[in-house]
């Protein structure tokens, strides 16, 4: 299978949006071929998951909600869609950086009938990284309706970090009680709000700074949408070691990185200028 390795190119419009809003949908930068080796990847992951693997949706809920995290080592689609496609060299031009590293990969699937919505939060408070160059990109490989795909605050990375909470039972379990601002009650009025976001094709790609506010709804009882994340550091990212549990972790990184140092491990290989693995 051959994958689309030639120079991709993005206007200034689009990394101007990116910068200005946090969020972006770049339409068909996969081909059909990428697709199905995605999709390939996601069903091995389902049919065995790894120790990180969790359900976030609750036993009553008619559908099912399941995540895995970490899995580009052990899922050579996975590691073929990174490394051999030009999602590392967007994700430079993005961030404005000159390197592009990978941080992890993320699966999310919602199988037909799930009820769970995934709250609005920010990515980076549950992460052991700080830094501003930074993006996540978030790619179906089914067809997403609107009102089912990820929506975003547009210009919300450029706030405060705000309170991470539990998704199931808003527990705040990494910075203190009130260290940070809560996240205001945007669904209370949404349309005081910049929301943004894209009904999906296979082949559409939402990119997202760490710090964009974010949240999607459930999906129908004839939907699945099954997602792919894969996040990514720029330059001046850098480890932040953190004193309880970061999601994903990265056990016994902390007595190998120093606080503050850049992020030259063989769990975050470069992707953009491309590193061979």
């Amino acid at each position: 299978m051959t994958l689309q390795t030639s120079e991709f190119k993005l206007t200034t419009e689009q990394v101007e949006d990116f910068q200005r809003d946090g969020a972006i949908c770049i339409r068909q930068l996969f081909s059909a071929e990428e697709v199905a080796l995605l999709t390939t990847g996601i069903e091995q992951n389902l049919a065995k998951p790894s120790e990180r693997a969790k359900v976030a949706s609750s036993p009553d809920d008619p559908g099912w909600f399941f995540e895995d995290f970490c899995n580009w080592q052990e899922i050579d689609a996975y590691r073929r869609f990174i490394f051999d496609s030009r999602v590392g060299e967007v994700a430079a031009q993005l961030m404005q950086s000159q390197a592009a590293r990978l941080y992890h990969d993320h699966l999310l699937v919602k199988e037909p009938n799930t009820q769970q919505r995934t709250p609005w939060h920010q990515d980076q408070p549950y992460y052991n990284v700080e830094g501003r160059q930074n993006c996540s990109m978030w790619m179906p490989v089914d067809p997403v309706s609107r009102e089912a795909t990820l929506e975003f605050v547009g210009g919300s990375h450029l706030g405060p970090w705000l309170m991470p909470r539990t998704f199931l039972d808003n527990q705040a379990r990494w910075f203190p009680e009130g260290s940070l601002a809560d996240l205001p009650d945007i669904e209370a009025d949404r349309s005081a709000w910049n929301i943004l976001g894209w009904q999906l094709e296979p082949g559409d790609v939402v990119f997202f700074h760490m710090l964009t506010l974010h949240a999607s709804a459930g999906v129908g009882g004839n939907r699945r949408r099954r997602a792919f994340s894969v996040r990514f550091l720029g330059d001046d990212m850098r480890h932040a070691p953190r004193h309880w549990k970061t999601s994903p972790e990265f056990p016994g990184l902390v007595d190998e990185l120093p606080e503050g140092a850049t992020l030259e491990h063989p769990l975050f290989p470069l992707l953009h200028p491309l590193q061979s693995v």
